[in-house]
């Protein structure tokens, strides 16, 4: 149980036993519902509780406030308690409730800060990246690649159950286009002199594909008719582009549980049934099918769209909605409790239709869509927007192959994804306090220094050979427990209560889908670490408060590790 909670049984304790005893005539005792001061010399916690009570208890709220500090019960967890304000009711911790965090995170290790399943949610499914199979991803899929895979990590750690999926676009006219673009280059290639077809794709992979195919087929497919060139370039590319994408994104740590291709909503089933047709008749059976002018509606409109929406044309031939259709139905028929969709900020008219025709199923709010903007690429503050390489857009790939995984990723998702994010080359690859992932990953190697240099020196000596892992070597290190009591300096609190903020900020990042608060608390614990190494010293003291100082040190080092392993980004032992 967290700080929060057992703090809030003591307040709701002293309220039942004011209402008991009659100092305070309430219907019902509310909740003590604690908030964290934004002033930190306010306190640790604060409830507002006083106010919220004052007009049914007939009361000034300060007055009601002291009844309430008057009857807390005896704890280990209060050292003071003042009445600030209109009627706040201010506590600050005592050093033991800190020292009890840190215990919890020692004993805990990785696994502090895990949540429970929340109510109604067990199942969730998260689509992100998505990007069409027709050219190489840019570093706005980046951005989604990274925030994808952190909010997934960060609300498993919160308890949810997460399905990472990667919808393939590989159906409709861009995939056709794809085809005719390479068959096109292909034919340039070995010396026609024929135009690149109108609204093609002109990037220079087209003609790294087409040449690949020269070199394995020579003029094999000249002579072959247009349309089975076509197709078989068509697959042909879309192969070598997808696996590209797995490639990069495996490179980048994303772990997909599903690749769901878009042509499979199109095939039917064992039943003699395909998604296209089950989910248009689940909907029809809801009576939101109409027929109109030969095409096939959907009556979006009586679910707040500003218009209904065409699912099928009269010439037979289905909309790109209708794939949107079939694919959530999907879906929800694979079991899922929710639906979290990462989409560029350009897709925002695309919500509400599909959050209407998950209304339409009976399952209003089951569609969450995260909108995110975009990445400005700059070089020294000056605006990026092509490769010195290749002349063409800067890809993914390029950015991770020369910025690195780490950087990558800390720096797409140190903001909020409704926020654009101006992403600086050189500054993501500086060995200074002015990157910040170089910042926290420092302050890790730092700890880590430190716990070595208190081993052994043999055991030092094999974990930086490579020989013994840090996890042995912190296992020998701590075999007898250390006397936490002892940490009482203000830097050593400050270092505690920082911890104990862990497991909250967890819950609530994954709540409102916002793993940037991560980058944020990892960069506040590591100034904390710094300043508390300025101003304690940990080796050479008194071998008890020594062993004490070094568990707190350790215990920065599994909380700041967490944070880091939750955002995707490795915590370094040495730097």
């Amino acid at each position: 149980m967290q700080i929060r909670e057992q703090l809030e049984l003591v307040v709701n304790d002293a309220l039942k036993d004011a209402l008991a005893k009659g100092a305070l005539e309430l219907d019902e005792a509310p909740s003590a519902a604690l908030e964290r001061p934004r002033d930190e010399s306010n306190g640790d916690w604060a409830s507002t509780v006083a106010m919220r009570c004052a007009k049914q208890a007939k009361k000034n709220p300060r007055e009601i406030a002291q009844i309430i500090v008057d009857h807390l019960p005896e704890n280990d967890l209060i050292e003071s308690v003042e009445i600030a304000g209109p009627g706040f009711i201010n506590i600050r911790l005592t050093p033991a409730s800190y020292q009890s965090v840190l215990f919890d995170v020692l004993v805990q290790k990785e696994n502090y800060g895990k949540g429970e399943i929340p109510e109604g949610m067990r199942y969730v499914n998260l689509e992100y990246v998505s990007a069409n199979p027709t050219g190489p991803m840019h570093v706005g899929h980046g951005r989604w690649a990274a925030l994808g895979d952190a909010t997934a990590r960060v609300m498993r750690h919160a308890g949810y159950d997460v399905y990472e999926e990667f919808y393939i676009n590989d159906a409709g006219v861009q995939m056709d286009l794809f085809g005719k673009s390479v068959a096109c280059r292909y034919l340039q290639l070995l010396g026609q002199d024929i135009p690149m077809i109108e609204n093609g794709y002109g990037g220079g992979y087209i003609k790294d594909i087409a040449q690949g195919i020269i070199d394995r087929d020579g003029d094999k497919w000249v002579d072959v008719d247009e349309e089975t060139r076509t197709v078989e370039f068509r697959e042909i590319a879309y192969a070598e582009m997808l696996q590209l994408m797995k490639d990069t994104l495996a490179g980048f740590g994303n772990k997909f549980d599903c690749w769901f291709s878009e042509r499979s909503l199109y095939v039917d089933g064992p039943d003699g049934t395909s998604p296209v047709s089950r989910s248009i008749k689940a909907m029809d059976e809801k009576g939101y099918v109409y027929e109109k002018d030969g095409a096939t509606w959907f009556r979006s409109t009586a679910f707040d769209d500003e218009k209904d929406r065409v699912m099928i044309k009269e010439n037979g031939e289905f909309t790109y909605f209708m794939s949107d259709v079939a694919y959530h139905y999907d879906k929800l028929s694979r079991g899922f409790d929710h639906l979290i969709n990462i989409w560029g900020a350009d897709h925002h008219g695309y919500v509400k239709r599909c959050e209407a025709m998950l209304a339409a199923w009976g399952r209003p709010g089951a569609l969450e869509v995260m909108l995110g903007q975009l990445v400005n690429l700059y070089r020294d503050g000056e605006a990026v927007r092509m490769s010195k390489r290749t002349g063409e857009m800067i890809t993914f790939a390029e950015l991770i192959d020369e910025v690195g995984v780490d950087a990558t990723r800390y720096l797409m998702l140190s903001r909020s994804q409704d926020q654009p994010i101006d992403f600086d080359i050189e500054v993501a690859k500086k060995k200074d306090a002015s990157n910040p992932v170089y910042y926290v990953q420092y302050a890790h190697a730092r700890i880590c220094s430190i716990l070595r240099k208190a081993a052994p020196a043999g055991d030092a000596e094999a974990v930086v050979a490579g020989t013994k892992s840090m996890d042995e070597l912190i296992e020998k290190l701590f075999a007898d427990e250390a006397d936490l009591s002892l940490l009482t300096h203000e830097s050593e609190i400050a270092l505690m209560r920082k911890m104990s903020e862990f497991g909250e900020l967890v819950s609530d990042a994954a709540r409102d889908r916002a793993a940037f608060r991560l980058t944020h608390y990892a960069q506040d614990l590591a100034a904390l670490f710094h300043q508390f190494y300025t101003n304690c010293h940990v080796l050479g003291e008194d071998k008890e408060l020594e062993k004490a100082r070094l568990s707190l040190v350790n215990g920065t080092r599994i909380v700041l590790a967490k944070a880091l392993d939750l955002l995707g980004v490795s915590a370094p032992a040495q730097m």
